[in-house]
């Protein structure tokens, strides 16, 4: 199975979802540093649809001006504008195998798309 993360290595969480992702057997595993590498608006409005959440549920709030800015208001085309300019407004990690996109947090979430 092929498996993609988005990942943060000074995040916790993502480290976590990348221990679960390497440990998995038979995965085939394309990490992305994303504040390195920021996915397009149009592949972050994919991953979205495909995890079944809004961009404002991908947003990241602590440690980032997304309220100040009303982007947790905002049309779904702002926020992924925003992000893929900013990546450090994506919440992370997101993490897309042939089973689906998860946002995992927590990292947990990752086996259900394993």
């Amino acid at each position: 199975m092929k498996a993609t993360i988005w990942h943060n290595p000074a995040c916790g969480t993502s480290r976590k979802t990348l221990a679960i992702l390497q440990e998995a057997p038979e995965v085939e595993l394309t990490v992305v540093e994303y504040l390195a590498n920021p996915p397009s608006s149009e592949k972050l409005a994919q991953l979205y649809r495909d995890a079944g959440i809004s961009p404002q549920q991908g947003l990241r709030l602590r440690g980032t001006d997304a309220e100040e800015r009303a982007l947790p208001r905002a049309s779904d085309a702002e926020v992924l504008a925003a992000m893929a300019a900013e990546p450090k407004l994506i919440e992370r990690p997101l993490v897309e195998t042939d089973k689906g996109v998860r946002l995992c947090r927590p990292q947990d979430v990752v086996r259900e798309i394993l």
